[in-house]
């Protein structure tokens, strides 16, 4: 019996020994973040500006016209440094476009490939189960070209930060200089080298540079006019789509499943009520 006992105690110990291990090695990532990040936390950095997008809301749903801008504005400006890794050129076909232009724009993308005579890595025309290829051959390929900052997977961005529809339209549009008074109250908040001041970045200052730097920079094929703002707007949609290209089914699919279940908690209540209906309740008899 005491033997048995020494067991569960040890085993006691040692649960709270791994507990306590991975709890501190959780916490330890966090606490170096926090020390290491407490100074851009406190600089004044802005929250997004609120676009009026046509998915927002229960009832939103795609404007495929400002998607495609938003694909222009990414394939001639975002996809030099961006790539798309989990968008495939057939994917395409859900903002419009038939077969045939699916293809033409597959063609027109250099993909990796085999050279099936020699064996050796080379590029080839992309086909429509290609999907985006990356700008740059590896990592180091990019922060080399990057001022030594990898630029992100853009596929999944609008979910990778809060309010991201709204972060990538304000981010791509609110470049500026720093004003006097911010400098004056926090000197930290200047740009370095190679650095970019940007309100809503939450140091204020990134290493990508404005990459959407005058209007007209696009040019649209539906004639809607190229502004800094509508070309940050349009491809925030856009980015919007590839991380959630099912946003709008869900929200379609919604309405029925809340209905549904309307119906059915009424149902439940009238059969309830049916079926206990004819058992009464005992009255508890007083005693004398």
């Amino acid at each position: 019996m005491t033997k048995l006992l020494s067991i569960r105690v040890v085993a006691i110990l040692i649960g709270i020994g791994l507990a306590v291990t991975v709890l501190f090695w959780s916490l330890v990532p966090g606490v170096i973040a926090f020390v290491t990040e407490g100074q851009a936390e406190h600089l004044p950095y802005e929250e997004p500006r609120d676009f009026d997008f046509s998915f927002d809301g229960p009832f939103g749903k795609w404007d495929v016209q400002q998607l495609q801008r938003g694909l222009k504005v990414y394939d001639e400006v975002c996809s030099a440094c961006h790539s798309l890794k989990y968008v495939a050129f057939r994917n395409l076909s859900e903002l419009g476009y038939d077969e045939s232009q699916v293809k033409a724009y597959a063609a027109a993308k250099q993909v990796p490939g085999i050279d099936p005579n020699t064996g050796e890595a080379t590029t080839r025309p992309g086909l429509p189960t290609d999907y985006f290829p990356s700008p740059y051959p590896n990592n180091v390929a990019a922060a080399a070209a990057n001022n030594n900052a990898i630029p992100p997977d853009l596929s999944l961005i609008t979910k990778a930060r809060g309010d991201g529809t709204n972060y990538v339209a304000s981010l791509l549009s609110g470049y500026q200089e720093p004003s006097a008074e911010l400098l004056a109250e926090h000197p930290e908040a200047a740009p370095g080298p190679g650095l970019y001041h940007n309100p809503y970045f939450p140091n204020l200052n990134l290493a990508m540079a404005p990459p959407i730097t005058m209007d007209g920079q696009v040019t649209y094929d539906d004639g809607t006019e190229a502004t800094i703002e509508q070309m940050s707007i349009d491809v925030a949609a856009f980015l919007t789509w590839t991380a959630e290209p099912t946003l709008i089914q869900r929200k379609q699919t919604g309405w029925p499943v809340l209905i549904f279940l309307l119906f059915a908690t009424v149902l439940a209540y009238l059969s309830k009520n049916q079926i206990w209906a004819a058992v009464k309740p005992k009255k508890n008899k007083k005693s004398d």
